[in-house]
């Protein structure tokens, strides 16, 4: 049976891909920082889940976490590098150190933490699949969100660097970018939201579970098919032509 990594497994694009997996048949590890709520990920599979608390930003609870799944199942076939974070729009110069360094330990040192730990595994084990998660936002930037741009723009160079050393290892990875998906982070989209001409405007949003089948999809292509890049959005959101 097929084993799982989800980090940010607890809630939005985690929850619905972790439990699309499950329902897949997949053996899958929930990863996150409340124990509560991966366990409420987990309700109705608990054959087939290991709940392990995890600060993605944190080395030695990387490392934890990529040891309790190996001692529970002995291999590690799709990372889905999913934890992410944001903080409130503000001016770069407004912009402090300590809100940079949370985005970028998160979004970027998490990552990279994450992959380096399933390229452990994978390469004794004869490969594996890690499927990043980008965001619009890697491609063209939203105004006053510095740290969360850059970090997702750095998320394609990690996603290039894992693809490049993965292919003599029998690794994969690629990357899905990621538009208004509904969740409890993307609420606000209807209230009006910060464009690139700096006026307030709502955005449209999509179900959350065409982003779990799409993570599906790729989990389950063999390891000599890999989708490197895919944009799942919301038809109408501002992404073409924003700015």
């Amino acid at each position: 049976m097929a084993v799982a990594v989800v980090t940010g497994a607890g809630s939005g694009v985690g929850r619905a891909a972790a439990r699309t997996l499950l329902a897949a048949g997949f053996q899958v590890a929930l990863a996150g920082r409340r124990e509560d709520v991966l366990h409420e990920t987990a309700e109705g599979f608990p054959d087939s889940t290991l709940v392990v608390p995890t600060d993605v930003s944190q080395e030695d609870s990387v490392v934890a976490l990529f040891d309790a799944v190996v001692a529970k199942w002995g291999r590690v076939d799709v990372l889905f590098n999913n934890a992410g974070t944001n903080v409130r729009a503000t001016p770069i110069e407004e912009f402090s150190l300590s809100a940079w360094e949370k985005v970028v330990g998160v979004n970027l040192t998490g990552p990279f933490l994450c992959a380096r730990e399933a390229f452990k595994v994978m390469k004794t084990r004869g490969g594996g699949r890690i499927i990043n998660n980008g965001s619009i936002s890697a491609t063209v930037p939203r105004p006053h969100a510095v740290a969360y741009n850059a970090t997702k723009h750095a998320m394609t160079g990690l996603t290039k660097s894992l693809s490049l050393e993965g292919r003599a290892h029998n690794i994969a990875c690629g990357q899905i970018d990621i538009g208004n998906a509904a969740t409890e982070l993307t609420e606000r989209m209807g209230q009006g939201v910060l464009q690139a001409d700096f006026e307030v405007r709502p955005e449209p949003t999509f179900d959350v579970q065409h982003v779990a089948d799409a993570v599906l999809y790729q989990a389950q292509l063999p390891l000599d098919v890999n989708v490197q890049f895919m944009t799942v959005m919301a038809t109408t959101m501002p992404y073409i032509g924003r700015g």
